[in-house]
């Protein structure tokens, strides 16, 4: 059975602002992530530091990665251009985090050892069902007639690509000291 998403008696108008307001809320705040890493605190270096402290090396070339990876991704679902790509940048980002920080301190972020895992897989899976949902109508990819053709495919280049980006990541450059 070919179900569409409007067979749900969802008005396009409302489906595309509804979409809107999650690819706002989440691309803007992924990139104020990515723009706090070079502009605010420690900066670059600080990043860098941090993330040899947890076993992520280069400090330095991870820390602009994942600056430039959430300010790219943010840009293109606050813009609406390429959306399942990127959420697939957010998930990677986000498994990287739990893998790397937050899956050794349980599900709540108020924990004595730190922050949990909830926070991020939220937000990897915002990701992946904005992926899956597509842009909608107020969107770079409706203007240029990019529209993935189904929402399977948008899951599955959201989820595949962005599990799989971390884990190429993850294999590439985590070397958790044994101690941790």
């Amino acid at each position: 059975m070919n179900v569409d998403m409007f067979s749900f008696n969802v008005h396009p108008v409302a489906y595309g602002v509804l979409v809107l307001m999650l690819r706002l809320a989440l691309g803007t705040m992924i990139a104020a992530h990515g723009l706090n890493k070079i502009f605010g605190g420690g900066k670059i270096a600080g990043t860098a530091g941090w993330f040899e402290s947890i076993g992520v090396r280069p400090g330095k070339a991870n820390a602009w990665a994942a600056a430039l990876t959430e300010i790219g991704s943010g840009a293109l679902l606050v813009s609406g251009f390429l959306a399942p790509v990127a959420c697939a940048g957010v998930i990677s980002l986000m498994v990287v985090a739990i893998v790397t920080v937050h899956f050794k301190n349980g599900y709540f972020i108020f924990n004595a050892n730190g922050g949990g895992i909830e926070y991020c897989f939220l937000v990897a899976l915002m990701a992946l069902s904005i992926g899956g949902l597509g842009a909608g109508i107020y969107s770079l990819d409706h203007v240029a007639n990019f529209v993935v053709m189904s929402p399977w495919v948008g899951l599955a280049i959201a989820g595949v690509g962005g599990v799989g980006g971390a884990l190429a990541q993850l294999a590439a450059c985590y070397r958790p000291s044994k101690n941790a």
